[in-house]
C-alpha cells in the first residue's frame, strides 16, 4: 500500500467549506491502495468555534497529526491560517514523510499559502507534490473593491508560479478552475491534471443529530425554502432578480406567506447584503438571513427539513456548485439558478432534476431572466410537483469516485 499525505491546515472539527475536499478524498483512497495520513494544525489555533460532531464524518483508518500555528494577535494582523502554520507544517511534514514512508505530497488550496510547502518540501526530499484548486488562486476581484483584494492578488501573481513550478500534478473540483494554471505556467512542458468535484459522502446524511433546533421553529406553519452558504460575489443579480420577482407576486396575493425564504450561513461579506435586498423589496417579513456559519450536519438537517432547497450558483460560466449534491441529497425539490454552461446545471439534468432550474444565459435580457424565474417559483409554490430525481446518477461525482480518479492519477505518476 502506498502512502499519501495530504497537507491541509483545517480539518474537523474546524466547520470551514474547505474541510470537506481532503476529508472526502482521505475517507476513500485506502479502497484504491493508498493510505492517506493528514498533517494539519490543531483546533485550539482555529478561529472559528469548532463543529465537534463533524468529527463522526471521519474514516477510522485515516491518520492525522497535528502542528501548532502561531495564534491570531490583537490587533488581528494575520488570521490565514496556512501563513501562521507555515513553519510548523514545514517541519512537522519533514518528520512524516520518512516515517510514513511517504510517497505523494498533495495540498489543496486555499488557504493559498500552504501550496508553497510542496516545491520546499519536494526540494528536500525529492517526494513528488500536487496542488488541488478549491478555488482559483488568481481570480477576478471586480467585485471586492478594496486594498486588501488587490494585494491578496498581487500575491497570487507572484508566488503561484514559485508554488507549482516543480509539481507533478495540478487537480481541482473542476477543470476550469485549474485550466488557467497549466495555460500561464506550464507552456513548454506537459504535467498529470485531474479534475474531480468535491464531492459527497453518503454517510454523511445519515449521521442524526438529536434535539436540534430548525431556524423556522418559531413560525408556525412556516414552509421555508432554504439557501446554505456563501453568498457569491457573482450571485447578486439573481438575487435582486428573485427578490424583484416574489415582491411583485406578493403585492399581486400570488404568493404563499407561509412560504419563507432562509439564507443561511452566508457570510460576512462586504456590498449590499440579502437582508438589504428584501428591504428594498419590501419582502423583508418573509426573508431571513442569517451571516453566521451553521455546523455542516446542522445544515443538512435543515435542507432535509425544508420545503424546498434553493441552489443559487454565480453567473460565472465555470462556477462549481459543491452543494449541488448537499441539495440533491436533501431530497426536497430544488430551485437552482446558474449559468446554462455550469457543471451543475449537467449535474441536474442527469439526474432528472430540472424541474424548478433556470439556467441564466448571459445574452438575454433582465426582463427575461425574471419571467424564467416567475415561471418556476409559480410551478415550485403553486403546484404539487412529484419531485423523483435519479439520485442514482449521482454516483459518479461520490467523494469515493473522486479519489478512485485522483489515485488512477498518481498510479500513473508514481
Amino acid at each position: 500500500m502506498k502512502n499519501l499525505l495530504i497537507i491541509y491546515p483545517h480539518w474537523p472539527p474546524s466547520n470551514l467549506a474547505g474541510v470537506h475536499r481532503p476529508r472526502l478524498i482521505a475517507n476513500f483512497t485506502k479502497e484504491f491502495g493508498w493510505k492517506s495520513n493528514v498533517l494539519t494544525v490543531s483546533s485550539e489555533y482555529y478561529e472559528e468555534a469548532p463543529d465537534l460532531d463533524l468529527n463522526r464524518t471521519v474514516s477510522f483508518d485515516v491518520e492525522v497529526f497535528y502542528s501548532k500555528a502561531l495564534k491570531v494577535g490583537k490587533p488581528r494582523i494575520i488570521g490565514d491560517i496556512g501563513i501562521r502554520a507555515m513553519p510548523f507544517l514545514y517541519k512537522a511534514a519533514l518528520k512524516i514523510i520518512p516515517e510514513q514512508k511517504i510517497d505523494f505530497i498533495w495540498i489543496p488550496i486555499p488557504s493559498f499559502y500552504t501550496a508553497l510547502l510542496g516545491r520546499l518540501l519536494h526540494e528536500k526530499t525529492a517526494v513528488p507534490y500536487g496542488i488541488d484548486y478549491i478555488d482559483p488562486w488568481i481570480r477576478d476581484i471586480s467585485n471586492r473593491p478594496g486594498l486588501r483584494s488587490k494585494l491578496s492578488l498581487l500575491a497570487a501573481k507572484w508566488l503561484e508560479p514559485i508554488a507549482v513550478k516543480n509539481a507533478s500534478l495540478i487537480s481541482g473540483v473542476s477543470e476550469a478552475y485549474y485550466k488557467p494554471v497549466l495555460t500561464r505556467n506550464f507552456k513548454r512542458k506537459s504535467i498529470a491534471h485531474v479534475g474531480m468535484p468535491y464531492g459527497f459522502d453518503p454517510a454523511d446524511h445519515a449521521v442524526e443529530i438529536r434535539d436540534l433546533k430548525l431556524p423556522w421553529d418559531d413560525i408556525e406553519g412556516c414552509k421555508p425554502l432554504v439557501y446554505a452558504g456563501a453568498f457569491l460575489p457573482n450571485a447578486h443579480l439573481f438575487v435582486t432578480a428573485l427578490f424583484k420577482v416574489i415582491s411583485v407576486m406578493v403585492a399581486h396575493g400570488e404568493w404563499d406567506m407561509n412560504k419563507h425564504l432562509y439564507f443561511l450561513g452566508t457570510g460576512y461579506y462586504t456590498g449590499t447584503t440579502i437582508a438589504d435586498y428584501a428591504d428594498q423589496y419590501e419582502i423583508k417579513n418573509i426573508v431571513h438571513e442569517t451571516r453566521e456559519r451553521f455546523p455542516y450536519l446542522h445544515v443538512l438537517n435543515f435542507l432535509s427539513s425544508a420545503f424546498a432547497v434553493m441552489s443559487i450558483g454565480s453567473t460565472e460560466r465555470h462556477y462549481t456548485a459543491s452543494k449541488i449534491f448537499q441539495s440533491l441529497l436533501s431530497r426536497r425539490p430544488v430551485f437552482s439558478i446558474f449559468h446554462k454552461e455550469s457543471s451543475a446545471v449537467t449535474i441536474l439534468k442527469e439526474c432528472n432534476a430540472t424541474d424548478y432550474l433556470i439556467e441564466y444565459d448571459p445574452d438575454i435580457s433582465n426582463e427575461a431572466l425574471e419571467i424564467q424565474l416567475s415561471d418556476k417559483l409559480d410551478l415550485l409554490i403553486n403546484n404539487e410537483q412529484h419531485w423523483q430525481p435519479n439520485l442514482y446518477n449521482l454516483d459518479k461525482y461520490s467523494g469515493r469516485a473522486s479519489a478512485y480518479e485522483l489515485i488512477s492519477c498518481l498510479n500513473k505518476i508514481i
